[in-house]
């Protein structure tokens, strides 16, 4: 089981703090694939910029952002936290 935790802008098109997805989506594009299809087209438009990952997201597995881990290819294991974040600025 995989759990996932969604925040800011994200939770709002989620309507969940968190999730657990059952069995381990062998990568993380696999998993918000899956996402996409439990939370519909908003979550989607939110997730993929075309067929690409988005750029205005933050994703962290087990705490290390997916940019150092293998980017959408990277590869998910049962008892894995994943942790999606909007991209925000503040000042």
């Amino acid at each position: 089981m995989i759990k996932v935790l969604f925040f800011a802008s994200i939770r709002e098109r989620t309507m969940e703090k968190e999730t657990e997805v059952e069995g381990a989506p062998a990568t993380m594009e696999a998993l918000l694939r899956l996402l996409c299809t439990r939370y519909g087209p908003d979550f989607e438009a939110e997730v993929f910029d075309g067929g690409s990952l988005s750029s205005r997201l933050i994703i962290l597995v087990n705490g290390r952002h997916i940019a150092h881990t293998g980017g959408p290819g990277t590869p998910l294991r049962d008892g894995d936290t994943v942790a999606v974040f909007p991209l925000i600025g503040g000042g």
